[in-house]
């Protein structure tokens, strides 16, 4: 098979996406058609081509800090119910143009605030986008579903706040919590009361461990927290190390999370971007799939790191050896490890992802 045959496959492969942020992925025309509806004078510049340039060269820093500054622009842009559902919609139309049944999409209700919105309105104009965007990609044969997470920002003190939102909308498409922003300073044990909250409603979360930030962050994200899932948490590759016949040998920790098949949700292009790893080849993904842990892969931000989940795949196949059976795999890993019940995640991995890579010579 020729490697532009591979390439074929994976644009046309049905994909599951896990770790996406909502403010992180709008296109740039997008950006500077709202920012001039709101009067935002800031951009860098209205140019679309250099500011989408500026977004990927700004965030291609190696600092996780510097990356998450790009961040200013877009969420000034994204105050009102009409830019949020906007946003929404485009990027399920996105998602689904590029082969994504499955996403499930985060942001922060308590940054879309600036402007007069409520918390609640944010989350019901999203929700709303994500549903119009549904139903377009339904129409044009490209269908898409499209849940979110609720994020609170890991800096600030509404943890609690934002986890009893996400439970009030549990029902209406918002499928977990999540915290965000600069891990190191920021433990994610200063919004213990809000997933000790989330536990006592049995509500899904995730949090942002093991990117910046390493060994510490993941454990208490795993055993103070109680986290569900793992945002990122690369830095597992820490504990592990090379026994004297030069095979890997998992620390506690390492072993805990693979033996308890906890999903990494990771993101291989920002990583890079972020420090987190220093090339695609060199990722520690690769080294985690083969040992078997739960990986997933994901985009994190399409606009700051000028990616889709056809591009992960492809940079991970073209430059880690990769193989399309790989590809599969991680693809059913991250369905099962989504935050949708148990007999839907079940429907969609049987009826759309697996029927879906066998007809494309997979399986």
């Amino acid at each position: 098979m020729t490697t532009q045959d591979a390439r074929t496959i994976i644009d046309r492969a049905p994909k599951v996406l896990l770790h996406d942020h909502l403010d992180g992925g709008l296109r740039p025309e997008t950006v500077v058609e709202l920012a001039a509806e709101v009067g935002y004078a800031g951009l860098p510049t209205t140019d679309v081509e250099a500011l989408g340039d500026w977004f990927y060269e700004a965030a291609d820093s190696g600092s996780l800090v510097r990356y998450l500054e790009t961040f200013a622009h877009t969420v000034a842009v994204m105050q009102t119910a009409d830019a949020l559902r906007r946003v929404a919609r485009e990027c399920a139309l996105d998602l689904a143009a590029d082969g994504v049944v499955y996403a499930e999409s985060r942001f922060a209700p308590e940054l879309h605030i600036e402007m007069g919105l409520t918390l609640e309105q944010v989350v019901e104009a999203v929700l709303e986008g994500f549903r119009e965007g549904e139903d377009l990609a339904e129409a044009t044969g490209t269908p898409i579903r499209v849940r979110t997470l609720l994020t609170a920002m890991r800096h600030a003190a509404r943890g609690r706040e934002i986890a009893e939102l996400a439970v009030r909308y549990r029902d209406q498409g918002v499928v977990g919590f999540d915290i965000a922003g600069a891990e190191d300073g920021f433990p994610p044990t200063r919004h213990l009361d809000a997933f000790e909250y989330l536990q006592r409603e049995n509500a899904h979360f995730t949090i942002h461990a093991g990117e910046a930030f390493g060994l510490p962050s993941i454990w208490e994200a795993i055993q103070w927290c109680g986290a569900d899932r793992l945002g990122h948490g690369v830095r597992i590759v820490d504990d592990i190390s090379l026994g004297g016949d030069g095979k890997p040998v998992l620390g506690r920790l390492a072993a805990y999370v693979r033996d308890m098949r906890i999903p990494l949700e990771v993101c291989p292009v920002s990583n890079i971007q972020t420090g987190a790893a220093a090339s695609i080849a060199e990722h520690p993904i690769t080294l985690l799939k083969d040992l078997r842990f739960r990986v997933t892969v994901n985009t994190d931000n399409r606009l700051m790191s000028r990616t889709s989940m056809s591009h992960e795949m492809n940079l991970l196949m073209a430059e880690a050896a990769w193989s399309l059976a790989d590809m599969r795999w991680v693809t059913i890993n991250a369905m099962k490890s989504a935050f949708l019940p148990f007999d839907e995640r079940l429907n969609l991995i049987d009826t759309v992802i697996k029927p879906g890579w066998s007809a494309l010579g997979v399986g």
